[in-house]
């Protein structure tokens, strides 16, 4: 039944996802566009630039996008509780825990390897994304342009503070005055 494969797929991205939404797409990819073939490449992509233009974490919406397209409104439900509910369970253990040993060498230890490993994730969501975002089939000129656009985003938000809705919001609005 496809509500139990939302379900589980999704459940499995919230337990393996460590470091946040960011660092599940990659998972939630792999669980949608690779194994299930629910969403094609271009629509998982069109998919987390529509997500990112929204309040909330971007896990969450891609859930949420992934099960109406498979199911509707209920599959948006099944898919959403369930890359929810496994990592809510999962932090509350983990934070009374955490609370209780976090002086501990071995949980520093434990995060010091888990960060670069997050990191090494976003790298590959822009790796396999970069030339599907880039393609433009007006041709180079245009691709040109998409660069550049990227760039001058990256700069405005990490050296400038400009919130990432309004270039996500700029960066839709320029392209639909380009041809």
């Amino acid at each position: 039944m496809v509500l139990l494969e939302l379900f589980w797929a999704f459940a499995r991205v919230g337990l393996l996802g460590f470091g946040g939404g960011p660092s599940m797409i990659p998972l939630i990819q792999e669980e949608v566009v690779e194994v299930h073939h629910w969403l094609t490449a271009e629509e998982f992509l069109d998919g987390f630039a529509f997500g990112n233009s929204l309040p909330g974490p971007i896990a969450t919406k891609m859930a949420a996008y992934t099960g109406y397209r498979v199911a509707g409104w209920l599959g948006a439900a099944v898919a959403t509780t369930g890359i929810i509910l496994p990592s809510a369970v999962a932090m509350l253990l983990l934070a009374t825990l955490y609370l209780r040993y976090k002086d501990a060498p071995y949980v520093e230890r434990f995060l010091t390897g888990v960060r670069p490993v997050v990191v090494a994730l976003l790298f590959l969501v822009v790796y396999e994304f970069a030339p599907k975002a880039f393609a433009s089939p007006a041709g180079s000129g245009q691709t040109v342009v998409l660069v550049a656009l990227a760039l001058g985003a990256f700069v405005l938000t990490a050296f400038y503070n400009i919130h990432p809705g309004w270039l996500i919001l700029a960066g839709g609005m320029i392209g639909l005055v380009m041809r």
